[in-house]
């Protein structure tokens, strides 16, 4: 039997299939026979998740609605069902899986693909095949081959999808409890919302709020110093007393008690020089390359990861999910091969300091599943560079940059420490001399960075006299700054900083923080879904929404980083073969139901801000048409082409179109229908034989009914 090839998503498959001979079909490729399959193989596809849980009330009918009685929502087991409106290509890819002895799982090389895999392979009834891993982390075609000929067993693997699915499971608990729980707690305080719970998601929220509330409690406090230009025989600097006081009169009888007046001279009484260098930067994994982006160009991590993702498929740079940011001897003897070339690329030749591999780049002990992102073998055409997207060009050229800074020189430069004294009082100055830009010539950066620079320095001689302008300059305390969207992921990569409890400090910075490499981009682009923060020009704000969510949430576990730092710890367990579900998921029940048992008292002694209540759902609220009659928490509300209810993403399915028989439907029509059950008479609409006629619509089990008038008008 040819062995079946199950890609993650098309893009993925068409990469493999370049490194074959293959003929299309509809929903899979063949590939004709080959040294590596002498008898062909076929490639197929999922489109990304194929195969989802099922929704609370597909175990207990009771669950359809939402209601504190019906809570806690834990079956005794969990089933998946085919994603809505992907059964043709499951169809297509159960048939293949079901007619071979050998599937060779294809999906991305983490934690996440293996989840695909399985549980599209779980779906078809598929068993008792050997399954083999493809693991790589390019998709040269060169790198493909190479792959496929050396195909690992699939132990780990299956250790990841055991991972994988106990968090898909915890999350989808998490969510099913928590939102309904908060939801329905505070629309009892005349909040009128859905709030969207996340084991993930909240704590990051909450973090946001923190900072924001170290903001607007902030209280900027004066402070005064001693500044002084000085003025030597080849230039001027500027020096600063060891003086800084809250009063102004404590900095005025400083200088009284030195006899200083603004034109005090004096003289400089040392001269330090110390040379220092600075080497080149490490290589980048997927959230440092975020950061990096959202500061020079104000990308947002979403989009890095989705340029990332096409300049892989392109076959230009390594996986890009990947948080090591070191290389293995074999990435680095082909990028040692193509040194000139990649310099081409981005038109700056340089010598090469050293062909040897160093430490800080070059440690397999520090490659797990994934190396850095290097940029691949491939050299890509004058034509294929100009066929890039702006950004496309700026991130690969970036991942190349960083590349070649490995065999630069380090930046060289000198650090000058200077001590001027007038009337008794030292004045200090520091600035730098700048011996060699080394790697730092690679890299143009915008002049805000090299502001923050130490100044360059004149020619200064010790004992030299120097003439003063000397003055009090006042300051004041500045708040914390809100975070930028690069910022947030790296906050959610080592928020054990902001953890006060050390136990809890080590774990979180053990784990790397809130989410995963591949998942922070995604959790950020949920919380601005569900409403709880704004990003406006690269600021991330909290939203009025987002504070009542916190407030709510505030002293609870669900807004600590610890606990699902905790969590994290257990899963990676199961992946290693050292934790079970089992136990996972029963600890998971147990904090829902320590959840029902404490937080409705909690949120009685809560103050929940009333003020912000008629802001909270832009949509729901304020442009809401009508309660949702079917699940009673939402509002309908109206979109381009439909109206719909806001707690769609909490399952409710409720909509009603925005053209009906050709007549289009106006608010207050639905309005009716969700208060009333029906509207008043509806002129002009058009039956299938192009009639016009008239009749009321009714609402019957959440689906429209036409009621006409005893009439001769009445459409056959």
């Amino acid at each position: 039997m040819k062995p079946v090839i199950l890609a993650e998503k098309p893009s993925q498959a068409k990469a493999y299939a370049d490194a074959f001979s293959v003929k299309r079909n509809e929903g899979f490729l063949e590939i004709l026979p080959s040294p590596i399959f002498p008898e062909g193989a076929y490639i197929t596809w999922g489109i990304g998740h194929l195969v989802e849980l099922k929704e609370p009330k597909a175990y207990d009918a009771k669950w359809a609605k939402w209601s504190l009685t019906n809570l806690p929502i834990l079956p005794s087991h969990y089933e998946f069902q085919v994603a809505k409106g992907k059964s043709k290509q499951f169809t297509i890819v159960k048939r293949l899986l079901k007619g071979t002895d050998t599937v060779i799982n294809a999906c991305d090389v983490d934690r996440e693909g293996s989840n695909i895999f399985y549980s599209i392979y779980y779906q078809t009834g598929a068993k008792n095949q050997t399954i083999k891993r493809l693991w790589i982390n390019s998709l040269e075609v060169d790198e493909v081959r190479k792959g496929f000929s050396n195909l690992q067993d699939n132990r780990k693997d299956l250790l990841l999808y055991e991972e994988a699915k106990a968090r898909q499971i915890s999350d989808w608990l998490v969510g099913m409890n928590g939102s309904r729980l908060y939801s329905l707690l505070l629309q009892a305080r005349g909040i009128r919302d859905v709030f969207a719970i996340g084991r993930v998601q909240s704590p990051t929220v909450y973090l946001i709020y923190q900072r924001q509330m170290e903001i607007e409690t902030f209280i900027s406090e004066p402070f005064y110093e001693i500044e002084a230009t000085f003025t030597a025989s080849q230039g001027s600097y500027k020096g600063k007393a060891k003086s800084k006081e809250p009063k102004r009169e404590i900095v005025q009888e400083l200088l009284k008690k030195h006899g200083i007046h603004p034109k005090s001279p004096g003289v400089i009484t040392t001269v330090t020089h110390t040379d220092k260098r600075t080497p080149p930067p490490q290589l980048h994994s997927l959230s440092t390359l975020q950061a990096t982006a959202n500061r020079l160009w104000k990308t947002s991590p979403a989009n890095v990861l989705k340029t990332m993702q096409g300049l892989y498929e392109k076959k230009l740079v390594t996986y890009p999910r990947t948080d090591s940011r070191h290389i293995t001897p074999s990435e680095f003897t082909y990028i040692a091969g193509q040194v000139s070339d990649y310099q081409r690329l981005i038109n700056h030749p340089f010598p090469v300091a050293s062909l040897a591999p160093k430490k800080r780049y070059v440690d397999s002990s520090k490659v797990q599943e994934h190396y850095a992102i290097i940029p691949t073998k491939k050299i890509p055409s004058q034509a294929v560079l100009a066929g890039l997207s702006a950004l496309e060009r700026n991130m690969y050229e970036e991942v190349i940059r960083t590349t070649l800074s490995m065999f630069h020189t380090d930046y060289l430069y000198t650090e000058t420490k200077v001590k001027t004294d007038v009337n008794g009082l030292p004045f200090f100055t520091t600035g730098k001399t700048e011996r060699d830009k080394g790697w730092k010539a690679l890299f143009t950066r915008p002049s805000k960075e090299n502001d923050k620079e130490e100044p360059t320095l004149p020619p200064l001689i010790p004992n030299e006299a120097v003439e003063s302008a000397i003055g009090i300059k006042e300051g004041k305390t500045v708040p914390p700054k809100p975070y930028t969207e690069g910022q947030l992921i790296a906050m959610m990569k080592t928020c054990g900083k902001l953890v006060e409890d050390k136990g809890e400090t080590d774990i979180l910075k053990e784990i790397e923080g809130l989410g995963t490499e591949a998942t922070r981009s995604g959790i950020i682009e949920t919380i601005k879904r569900h409403g709880y923060i704004d990003v406006k020009k690269n600021i991330v704000s909290i939203t009025d929404k987002g504070r009542i969510l916190c407030q709510a949430l505030e002293g609870n576990l669900l807004a600590s980083p610890s606990m699902t730092a905790k969590w994290e710890t257990y899963l990676r367990k199961i992946g290693n073969g050292e934790g079970t579900q089992e136990r996972f998921l029963g600890s998971i029940a147990k904090f829902i139901n320590s959840l029902l048992a404490e937080v409705p008292e909690q949120l009685k002694s809560k103050k929940i801000d009333v003020q912000l209540v008629a802001t909270t759902a832009p949509a729901a609220v304020r442009n809401g048409i009508a309660p949702c009659p079917k699940c009673k928490n939402g509002f309908i509300i109206a979109h381009k082409n439909f109206y719909g209810c806001s707690a769609y993403r909490s399952g409710c399915k409720q909509t009603f179109p925005g053209t009906f028989l050709k007549k289009k439907l106006t608010p207050t029509q639905v309005k009716l229908l969700c208060t009333k059950g029906k509207t008043n008479i509806i002129k002009g609409f058009t039956a299938n034989n192009g009639k016009q006629f008239d009749a009321q619509l009714s609402l019957v089990n959440g689906r429209l009914n036409l009621e006409f008038q005893k009439t001769s008008d009445t459409p056959s």
